[in-house]
């Protein structure tokens, strides 16, 4: 069974996003890049497929700038065989990355495609939904586990009142949450086999497609500052608080 793992390049989660000026983005210049830990998570079930002789080869694609590599290099040595960099400067929508999924998927043919739920750049949720729609096949959302046998694969996924256990036939199309397994580092002989794994690289125009937005972003502005906490020097203060200040209390 081949396996397609779409992966993003993001600014690294444990840094401080900054909005720019003009608040027309936040900025990436000189900030520390990461691969999206939801798409992440989704290699990693991907490697651990292939470690129980279901999966056969893993293929991980991206679109990006020429800095896309170093995360797709990243991808290759965490165990995935392929890479493809779909380079391209402008920031695509997730509609317009469905559809570039969507011809990779027709040219590679993989029987499994997954996916970080979202990405933390974005927080769009929508490019395997979409992805799901184009191609016609099932898709499960947000799973926590995940086991196939034959060409059905059950997982588990949490909604609102619990949890959720769907059952699907492959070829689908499948989303990453947190819980659904923890990633492993790449060692450093992985790392030095990685350079030496195919990584091709593919244009919009390759790919003979034509994208245009579909909603314009206005405006990026940081949340509105919280107020600093206070320490109240006994409970009767703190009362008097929440009666009069907060109105929490009659």
């Amino acid at each position: 069974m081949k396996v397609l793992v779409a992966v993003k390049r993001v600014i690294d989660p444990y840094v401080r996003v900054r909005v720019a000026e003009d608040g027309s983005g936040v900025i990436t210049k000189n900030a520390k890049m990461a691969m999206n830990p939801f798409d992440e998570i989704a290699l990693e079930q991907a490697i651990q497929l292939k470690e129980a002789g279901i999966a056969t080869q893993i293929i991980i694609a991206a679109i990006g700038n020429d800095n896309t590599q170093e995360t797709l290099r990243k991808g290759l040595a965490m165990g995935a065989d392929k890479a493809i960099h779909v380079n391209t400067n402008s920031a695509l929508q997730p509609l317009a990355v469905a559809k570039v999924l969507h011809k990779i998927v027709s040219d590679e043919q993989p029987q499994l495609i997954l996916l970080g739920k979202q990405s933390i750049s974005g927080d769009n949720n929508q490019t395997g939904q979409m992805l799901a729609a184009l191609l016609d096949w099932p898709q499960a959302t947000f799973i926590s586990d995940l086991a196939i046998e034959a060409d059905i694969a059950t997982v588990c996924r949490e909604i609102d009142g619990g949890l959720e256990t769907l059952s699907l036939t492959l070829p689908a199309v499948m989303t990453a949450d947190l819980r659904l397994n923890e990633p492993r580092y790449a060692s450093l002989p992985s790392i030095m086999k990685a350079k030496n794994k195919p990584l091709s690289v593919l244009t919009l125009e390759d790919l003979k497609l034509t994208l245009k937005d579909t909603y314009k972003v206005t405006t990026v502005s940081p949340p509105v500052a919280r107020t600093p906490g206070v320490i109240l020097k006994d409970v009767a203060t703190l009362i008097d608080k929440l009666k009069h200040e907060a109105k929490v209390l009659s």
